[in-house]
């Protein structure tokens, strides 16, 4: 069993920060709202709670927890937070048992444990978190796990071959692709709003996800790659595109083995489990694919346009060894049209823009200052190689405001 310090969410600033330096020292660390009941604490056995707001609007009882016998207060604005926290774990006795290795080995055990007999079923995306959680149940239950690869024509360019490539190399279980593109394009006809987008996509995913998944009679279990940052902002916005809904139509049990984990965690996991980095390192991927990041309706012909464009912005970026540097770049293809100037003759064309973040967790990020000439190849290459486009910009907006994807 990890010791867990709580660490109770008031909204301020320094409530992650804090989250991520109690891991960093080695103890597990878990966020919960600063209303959390003292029964539910309980429940929870933490050995320390850390606080950074007024401990007037906490339930008194939690005060009063036997087994609880660390309680720390942490100023908002505190000069040495991490000095502060590797302190009064170092003078508390923690045994600093939070580490991947251990992560594994735990995960697997539990998982081998929890299914037992049963079959799970996983759907394979080409991210990093879906292989995370396939790496871990195959070494748990092997071909008792099913994996599914849904393509729906929105994928990042030669994303289906190195799925396939990298899934008969690194896992010992069934793998299945459905191509379901036609599917997906039908449906998003006609179809502009953001949000109309992404319920379309998600319903279809089910749908199809659904009847593959009944090829499998013995499945009892149902394995999703959600990750903590996915919970923290589903509870903000309850709009994260893997939280809720799923086991529910499918009559599952939810096996998430990432959910305490924030990305960097993940890949760090990845490693462990024997993925190579390459993989790990992988820029994330939005479930809806390129649909929440070509604006406006989706036709197939602006979906290949965009999939070219997106894949000569990750070339640029690796081949200026900055991929490493970055956590997410892409292209975005805008609903705007502008003049420019092709072979002499006036052009009427698509506008392409460049999006690029460095971020640690995810729930910020800062758009990443690109050398001038790995943008001006970008655009020239852009320009050049993909049809009906005659402009690039670079977005250099940092979340927030602004979302890291535009949709």
């Amino acid at each position: 069993m990890q010791e867990t310090i709580l660490v109770l969410d008031f909204g301020t600033p320094a409530t992650q920060l804090i989250l991520r330096c109690i891991r960093d020292c080695g103890v597990h660390s878990q966020l919960v709202p600063y209303t959390i009941s003292a029964e539910k604490v309980r429940q929870l056995k933490p050995k320390g709670i850390v606080l950074d707001g007024d401990d007037k609007l906490v339930d008194p009882e939690i005060f009063k927890i036997e087994g609880v016998g660390n309680i720390h207060r942490v100023g908002e604005f505190l000069p040495d937070l991490e000095l502060h926290i590797r302190s009064f774990i170092e003078c508390d006795g923690y045994q600093c048992t939070w580490t991947m290795k251990n992560f594994a080995a735990d995960a697997i055990e539990r998982y081998r444990n929890e299914i037992g007999d049963d079959e799970v079923i996983c759907g394979l995306s080409g991210g990093v978190d879906s292989a995370v959680v396939a790496a871990i149940l195959s070494k748990a239950v092997g071909r008792q796990l099913k994996c599914i690869c849904v393509d729906s024509g929105m994928m990042r360019k030669g994303e289906i071959e190195s799925v396939t490539e990298a899934f008969q190399k690194y896992f010992d279980a069934e793998f299945h692709m459905v191509d379901a593109s036609e599917g997906f394009l039908k449906r998003l006809a006609g179809v502009e709003e953001p949000q109309e987008k992404r319920r379309i996509i998600g319903h279809y995913f089910i749908d199809v996800f659904t009847e593959t998944a009944q090829k499998f009679p013995n499945v009892r279990h149902l394995a999703q790659g959600t990750i903590y940052p996915d919970v923290i902002e589903s509870v903000a916005t309850k709009l994260h595109h893997n939280v809720g809904g799923l086991p529910e139509k499918l009559g599952f049990n939810l096996v998430e083995p990432l959910r305490e984990l924030f990305k960097d965690e993940v890949r760090k996991l990845g490693i462990e489990l024997g993925l190579p980095e390459d993989f790990v390192w992988r820029h994330p991927f939005p479930g809806p694919g390129l649909a929440v990041r070509c604006l406006g309706e989706v036709t197939r012909e602006k979906l290949d346009s965009l999939c070219a464009a997106d894949a000569i912005v990750v070339e640029e970026i690796q081949q200026a060894g900055l991929y490493r540097q970055t956590s997410q770049a892409f292209a975005v293809l805008l609903p705007v049209k502008s003049v420019g100037v092709t072979d002499g003759k006036r052009t009427y064309d698509n506008a392409v823009a460049i999006r690029c973040v460095a971020t640690d967790d995810f729930m910020t990020a800062d758009w990443f200052p690109l050398p001038a000439e790995v943008l001006r190849k970008m655009s020239a290459r852009i320009i050049d190689e993909v049809p009906g486009v005659n402009r690039v910009v670079y977005d250099i907006s940092n979340k927030p405001p602004a979302t890291i994807e535009w949709e």
